[in-house]
């Protein structure tokens, strides 16, 4: 068995011009490309003079096409899977052929490209050095009601996806939750023309699209259950504590204020003043 390549190729998320030199010259080289939408892809390659076959590779017919990849791997071919837009196998086709192409001993060769999900993360101001990216809420019953509790408690920044009509619907469900206070940006259109960034609390948010007609792709990040409460400062109770607790251990009002800068990310002005409550009086 010869060994093919299998090339994972991230396509534009709107805005054509993102397609990168090397995914340009990948789709253009392979001996075949299997795209969610072949219609879509066709046009991308007709745009960069690509003439590969094409073939469909969507959510439902992934299980019947991994052996028809394999087999042309098996055979030595180079193979690209490109999705709609943005990255595959990012709530987009792709997993199962991943998995069985690697196992199968062949290379699996990323070409990173757009995606929604850092696109939003980007321009949200929220952390991202740790995120959950939840992808599309389950549609109803006990799954949605999980996966709805999950994103409320979830510490850390949350990237979703949903369809433009539900988005409004998605909002009344997280307010009534108690997230309305928590805030959160709404992306619709990323890089196309009618790009539109909104930001708000999920109230705020939830009032704006109630009964609005929302049209184009639409990416929702919300900010961490912790970057909340870092965003409303510390709580004072905790901080006046711990004060007291290296007063009652003797460090000096100096140790005091380095240690409360550290533990409550605080600036070295605040952590100054809080050390002067019950602090000691050397420096």
């Amino acid at each position: 068995m010869s060994v093919g390549t299998l090339y994972i190729v991230g396509t534009p998320i709107g805005n054509l011009d993102d397609l990168t030199p090397r995914a340009v010259e990948t789709l253009k080289s392979v001996d075949a490309c299997y795209a969610e939408d072949t219609r879509r892809t066709g046009r991308l390659l007709v745009r960069i003079g690509g003439r590969v076959p094409l073939r469909s590779l969507h959510e439902h017919n992934e299980r019947r096409r991994v052996e028809e990849v394999l087999a042309r791997l098996g055979a030595g071919e180079n193979v690209a899977i490109a999705s709609d837009a943005g990255t595959p196998t990012l709530s987009d086709p792709g997993r199962r052929v991943v998995a069985e192409a690697a196992r199968g001993g062949h290379r699996v060769v990323p070409i990173p490209g757009p995606s929604a999900v850092p696109t939003a993360l980007s321009v949200s101001g929220f952390p991202a050095d740790r995120f959950w990216f939840a992808g599309f809420p389950p549609r109803r019953g006990r799954a949605r009601r999980e996966w709805l509790d999950r994103v409320a408690g979830m510490e850390d920044t949350v990237v979703a996806f949903d369809a433009p009509r539900r988005l409004s619907s998605l909002l009344e469900e997280l307010e009534t939750l108690g997230l309305g206070e928590r805030a959160a940006v709404v992306c619709r259109e990323l890089t196309k023309l009618h790009e539109s960034i909104r930001r708000g609390t999920i109230r705020e948010l939830a009032t704006v699209y109630d009964g609005e007609t929302v049209k184009g792709e639409v990416t929702l990040v919300i900010a961490g259950a912790a970057s909340s409460e870092t965003d409303r400062g510390p709580d004072e109770d905790r901080v006046r504590r711990a004060v007291e607790e290296w007063v009652d251990q003797g460090l000096s009002r100096r140790a005091i204020a380095a240690r409360l800068e550290e533990r409550f990310d605080l600036t070295r002005n605040e952590a100054y003043e809080w050390s002067l409550v019950d602090g000691p009086g050397d420096a």
